[in-house]
């Protein structure tokens, strides 16, 4: 028991110190949680104003989301390290039975459990506001895919250990922050813009041209790519090789079409895509946890 409790006590400590953003956020998600009940349960119809609320936070709610990783990274690369490393408080600490891995440890602990409790709060309130059938329409779109899988867990606790490291090395609060919500940022677009090729494509085709029915495809595909082959198998888009066009705009000697073909990701890569992704994400946080601890040791006299 003895040994529970000086494991848990650093934790409690940091809590203590920052309870007033924790009230804070926690106000916040009441809030939130208060107006997206509302907002669902009155199923408004469109175009009254009830209606246009709703559909706004549809829009634009998933796509907030995408803010929360920055937001965490600043609140630990901000008052979670970098204040006390800038304001010398850190030694107090050390000089008290502490040493600085169990310091900074006591602080990943803090900010990863907050971040993960945050994230799953969150993604909550925005499954609770989305009607029926909505996130399987929209599971690729940015925003609902971090919102619907593990993916923005983990691009928080990435948040959690870049912030740390940078609180480390630069020892400026401000510049942490800015530099840690650079950071998660520019690798949660990267690896936004990179997800759909860590999957292998699925590929339906059929006879004609293919704008009638098209056998084969599941009606919540996400459509990478589509156009129509000739007798040779070459790809081309139809509409671009018309007469009107230049020759050379991408259309082969041969523009008589035999088939069409669709290039898609079914619904069920959503689960390989993001466990592939969480498991690059972790990685990466992984090493910047690790780097933060080498940080402290070298400039630990």
């Amino acid at each position: 028991m003895s040994t529970l409790s000086s494991l848990t006590r650093p934790p409690r400590t940091v809590l203590r110190l920052h309870r007033a953003t924790l009230w804070g956020a926690l106000a916040f998600l009441a809030l939130m949680t208060a107006g997206t009940a509302a907002l669902r349960r009155g199923l408004p119809e469109d175009g009254d104003v009830p209606g246009t609320l709703y559909s706004t936070y549809l829009d634009y709610a998933p796509v907030a989301l995408l803010a929360l990783p920055a937001l965490v990274g600043a609140f630990v690369a901000g008052p979670l390290v970098g204040r006390e490393l800038e304001g010398g408080q850190h030694r107090l600490a050390w000089a008290q039975s502490r040493t600085p891995a169990q310091w900074l440890t006591a602080r990943l602990v803090t900010g990863a459990g907050l971040a993960a409790a945050a994230a799953l709060a969150l993604m909550g309130v925005f499954r609770l506001g989305a009607p029926r059938g909505y996130t399987e329409l929209m599971w690729p779109d940015r925003g609902t895919y971090e919102a619907i899988g593990p993916a923005l867990v983990a691009y928080c606790l990435l948040a959690v250990a870049v912030g740390a490291l940078t609180a480390l090395v630069l020892r400026r609060t401000l510049l942490a922050v800015a530099v840690t919500g650079a950071l998660t940022t520019a690798v949660l677009y990267v690896l936004g813009s990179l997800r759909w090729d860590l999957v292998p494509l699925d590929t339906a085709t059929g006879r004609g041209d293919g704008w009638g029915h098209r056998p084969g495809l599941p009606f919540d595909a996400f459509w990478v790519n589509q156009g129509v082959t000739n007798a040779a198998g070459e790809r081309f888009i139809e509409r671009h090789c018309v007469p009107e066009r230049l020759p050379g705009h991408g259309c082969p000697a041969d523009t008589r079409v035999t088939q069409w073909f669709v290039d898609f990701h079914p619904r069920s890569h959503f689960w390989y895509t993001q466990l592939i992704e969480c498991g690059i994400v972790l990685a990466l946080a992984a090493a910047a946890g690790c780097a933060a601890y080498a940080v402290l040791r070298r400039r630990t006299p």
